[in-house]
């Protein structure tokens, strides 16, 4: 791996946040900025730096990291470089599990129903993807299934939103449909974050299993890896991240695919390295999204998982055109 690779994606990960703290609907002069981060300043300032945008790039930045992790894993798991979360229906059903629990007033019970909620909708369906695999090496196949679950998916959440009771309902299943990390705050965080880290952690200690893939299911086998605990394992920690992010911001897409894609050449192909920068480079392309969605002029803010749909899609095309194999 290039040694400068992490080092470099950290470092544009501060940046990314330190710039979405200065810019906004307006922009914050950057003495004043400065001060506010290091808690002087003006209160208003404060305010909207510490309660308004850094909770909110923060946000962008862990669901970015998720899915980039996720999507990096699930790419080695499958052996196929166009799996990913949202692609393959893991966020869709993961939104959806979250919109039914909003839906039926579960979160009252607790703040955990929404995203355990989310996580089990992303496990099912990472459940359903992995035996798919298992059943066919056809890469068009895996993709047809995934497709129809997001189908499948869209539809009932379709019906849930014909079926809303009144418009603010409808609002808030919208919002999460949509996808998007306006008006998170750190609390949204502390509820999320945890799964993530666990869902994240999993797929690190894991990791190695995935360069053993690369030699074929046989090979990895020679080598010792238990193929039935890796795959169980890979899919646990990919659903709870991935569902942990959705119950953050609702259903993005996406990011999974192109941030993977850009750092394997830097690390030889080796889906077990790419993790960890996968994880950083896609935080930092949502963080730049959401600075983006911000200052677009627009009568209204536009969704982050639109936007994030409108760049990563010509890239997932480019990436079905140019395949001419997967080396990991």
């Amino acid at each position: 791996m290039n040694r400068a690779l992490i080092p470099l994606l950290l470092v544009a990960s501060v940046g990314a946040l330190l710039l979405a703290c200065f810019v906004g609907s307006t922009v914050m002069p950057l003495d004043r900025a400065v001060a506010s981060i290091l808690g002087g300043g003006d209160a208003g300032d404060r305010l909207v730096i510490w309660s308004i945008r850094f909770p909110r790039a923060l946000c962008a930045f862990l669901v970015g990291c998720a899915l980039g992790m996720s999507g990096a894993a699930l790419q080695g798991l499958l052996r196929n470089p166009l799996a990913e979360p949202g692609v393959l229906g893991v966020s869709a059903t993961a939104s959806l599990a979250a919109t039914f629990s909003l839906y039926y007033g579960l979160t009252a019970m607790s703040p955990w129903i929404l995203p355990l909620a989310a996580i089990l909708g992303a496990i099912m369906a990472t459940v359903l993807l992995t035996y798919a695999a298992l059943k066919t090496q056809s890469v068009v196949t895996l993709i047809l299934v995934g497709v129809g679950l997001s189908s499948l998916a869209g539809a009932l959440m379709s019906l849930l939103l014909n079926l809303a009771p009144n418009p603010f309902s409808l609002t808030d299943l919208i919002n999460w449909t949509l996808g998007s990390v306006a008006n998170r705050s750190f609390e949204d965080i502390q509820f999320a974050g945890p799964l993530m880290a666990i869902g994240m952690f999993t797929l690190y200690r894991y990791r190695l299993g995935l360069m053993a893939l690369t030699l074929g299911e046989e090979g990895a086998s020679a080598v010792g890896v238990n193929l039935p605990k890796q795959r169980m394992l890979i899919v646990a920690g990919a659903g709870i991240a991935t569902g942990a992010s959705v119950a953050l911001a609702g259903a993005i897409g996406f990011v999974g695919i192109v941030a993977p894609h850009l750092i394997r050449p830097f690390v030889q192909h080796d889906p077990a390295r790419s993790l960890v920068p996968s994880a950083l480079l896609a935080g930092v392309l949502l963080v730049l999204a959401d600075i983006g969605v911000r200052l677009a002029p627009t009568n209204s803010e536009l969704a982050l998982g639109v936007v994030a749909a409108l760049l990563g899609a010509p890239m997932f095309i480019y990436i079905a055109l140019q395949r001419r194999g997967f080396h990991g």
